[in-house]
C-alpha cells in the first residue's frame, strides 16, 4: 500500500510517540508480569501478560489510529488456534484475545531480558525453528501440558512472519501438534501487514480478523493442512491486503 507524503509524514510522528508510550509503559508492567508470575500461581500469572497486552492495545488504537474488527466468536476452553502472522500486533495481542493462552513462538524471544522470562513463567512455547525432531518432541509435550491445564494452543502454522500477500506452505509442527492433541482447530485469518509492516512505520487504518469454523480433530493429515492454509490466507484471496 502507498502512502502520500504527508500521510507518511504523521504516521512517523505518531509511530515514535507510540514507541515512547508503548515502551515506557512496558518498563513497568513486563517486570510486574515477572513479579505476579513468581509470586503468583493459578489465574495470578496471567494479569500480567494481559495487562501488558491490553496497554499496547491502548496505545496502538489511540496513539497510531489502528482499529481490529472480529469476524466470528472466539470459542473458550481447550483450542488448537492457527493463526496468519503478517505482524507483531497479533503475537502480542494472543494474550488478550484467548484465556490463558500457550503461544509457540520462537526460541530466540526468550533471550530479551526480563520479558523471557515473563513469557516462560506464564507458558509461552518456546521452539528453535530449525524443525529439529528433539524440538518438535519438546514443543509436543509442552503442548499436552498447558491442554492439561485447560489452556488453549496457539500457534502461527506458516512459521514465520510474512509479507502482506505471501501465502508459504505451513511448518511442520501444526501437523504434529494437531495429530497429538486431538483437539478441533480454529483457523483465524489476519490482514495486518498493511497497517503494521516490518518497517518502523505504523499507519492508521482497519486490521480485519475473522474466525473461522472449528475443524474436527482426527483428519487426515493433507486435508486438514488443505482446509487451514486456505481458511487463514482467506483475507488476503480476497484481495484486502
Amino acid at each position: 500500500m502507498r502512502h502520500n507524503p504527508l500521510a507518511t509524514l504523521l504516521a512517523l510522528v505518531r509511530t515514535i510517540i507510540f514507541q515512547i508510550m508503548f515502551m515506557g509503559g512496558s518498563l513497568i508492567l513486563v517486570p510486574l508480569a515477572l513479579l505476579l508470575g513468581l509470586l503468583g500461581s493459578g489465574a495470578s500469572l496471567y494479569i500480567g501478560p494481559k495487562l501488558w497486552a491490553g496497554w499496547f492495545r491502548l496505545c496502538s488504537r489511540a496513539i497510531t489510529g489502528i482499529r481490529i474488527e472480529i469476524d466470528g466468536e472466539i470459542p473458550l476452553g481447550p483450542q488448537l488456534f492457527a493463526l496468519k502472522h503478517e505482524s507483531a500486533l497479533e503475537a502480542i495481542l494472543t494474550l488478550r484475545w484467548f484465556e490463558r493462552p500457550a503461544v509457540v513462538m520462537k526460541q530466540e524471544l526468550r533471550k530479551i531480558p526480563i520479558w523471557g522470562l515473563a513469557s516462560a513463567r506464564h507458558g509461552s512455547i518456546f521452539v528453535d525453528r530449525s524443525g529439529s525432531a528433539g524440538m518438535l518432541r519438546e514443543m509436543m509435550r509442552q503442548a499436552q501440558a498447558a491442554v492439561a491445564k485447560g489452556r488453549p494452543v496457539v500457534i502461527f502454522p506458516e512459521g514465520t512472519r510474512v509479507q502482506v500477500g505471501e501465502t508459504p506452505p505451513l511448518a511442520a509442527g501444526f501437523a504434529g501438534l494437531y495429530k497429538m492433541l486431538k483437539l478441533p482447530v480454529v483457523p483465524i485469518a489476519l490482514d495486518s501487514g498493511s497497517v503494521w509492516p516490518k518497517s518502523f512505520i505504523k499507519y492508521p487504518g482497519t486490521v480485519h480478523m475473522k474466525v473461522a469454523a472449528p475443524i474436527p480433530p482426527g483428519l487426515p493429515r493433507d486435508e486438514v493442512e488443505r482446509k487451514v492454509h486456505s481458511a487463514i490466507n482467506a483475507l488476503q484471496a480476497e484481495g484486502r491486503s
